[in-house]
């Protein structure tokens, strides 16, 4: 069952999958207590101007992130991988009894944050994408020894505020970024290339950008609408021996299930580099 109030929230580090996350938030209302910390005055103005948030920077108070992690019982650490360690060690003896903590830091494992914040502190790593920002977003869940079922559960509700969650181990998270992570990327650059062959086609930059945008947005809400399997909802529009048969049958001749597979293949052992720290 869904949480529909949840409890006191701090957001480290309210950068671009922060803010999403915090946009997502403030927009469904499910949290009334929410704090968020990031390095400027600036930010941080802009940030309590969503309203039912307070926006602490560290530019003013150093002590910013400590201050924000003492007060919540859900602290999302959003800070850049590499400042990760120092911040888990900086909030450690602050944070309140029963917190959860989660990690929306990519490749950065659950081992690490058990190593600084002790093996009784409730971890769950996230891996949740752009579109949290409108509510669209795809997360991944993978929790650590010691949270518990009703601990997976109240972070689950905190991102269904924002979209679809799956929870899974730990081992499948580098594999889950390269579709629904990195998966926004994919579709944007499809849309350009759309809108790049509309252009050559002699339609002007207003009229290319519209045809191919929008025919992705309609195409994804018929998805939505219908829950039909998008290869049936291809067939309906492949007439045979029709116009659509012939340009699908040139993608397909360009072997884009391969391409696919080296494009993730590539982009998961990025994120096993990054692991490891190169």
């Amino acid at each position: 069952m869904a949480i529909t109030s949840l409890p006191p929230v701090a957001i480290l580090g309210a950068g671009s999958m922060g803010g999403a996350i915090l946009h997502g938030l403030v927009r469904s209302g499910a949290a009334s207590d929410i704090v968020v910390t990031n390095r400027t005055a600036a930010k941080a103005a802009d940030l309590e101007a969503l309203g039912g948030v307070r926006s602490l920077a560290l530019e003013s108070d150093p002590d910013a992130n400590v201050t924000a992690a003492g007060s919540a019982d859900i602290v999302l650490i959003g800070v850049k991988p590499a400042m990760v360690p120092d911040l888990l060690r900086e909030i450690a003896p602050h944070l309140r009894p029963g917190a959860v903590v989660v990690s929306l830091a990519a490749g950065v494992t659950l081992d690490t944050f058990a190593s600084i914040l002790g093996e009784g502190v409730a971890v769950v790593r996230s891996m949740p994408n752009t579109p949290a920002v409108v509510g669209k977003a795809v997360t991944g869940l993978a929790a650590g020894a010691a949270a518990s079922a009703a601990d997976v559960a109240v972070v689950r509700s905190l991102f269904e505020t924002c979209g679809a969650v799956i929870e899974l181990p730990e081992s499948q998270i580098d594999a889950l970024s390269t579709i629904s992570g990195s998966g926004p990327a994919y579709v944007f650059l499809l849309i350009e290339e759309l809108t790049e062959a509309a252009r050559g086609k002699g339609f002007s930059e207003v009229d290319a950008r519209l045809m191919a945008e929008q025919t992705f947005i309609g195409a994804a809400a018929l998805l939505d609408a219908t829950g039909e399997d998008p290869a049936e909802l291809r067939r309906r529009v492949t007439s045979p021996k029709g116009t659509t048969e012939r340009a699908v049958a040139v993608l397909q001749g360009a072997n884009l299930d391969g391409l696919f597979a080296e494009a993730t293949d590539a982009a998961l052992a990025r994120a096993r580099e990054l692991a490891k720290g190169a």
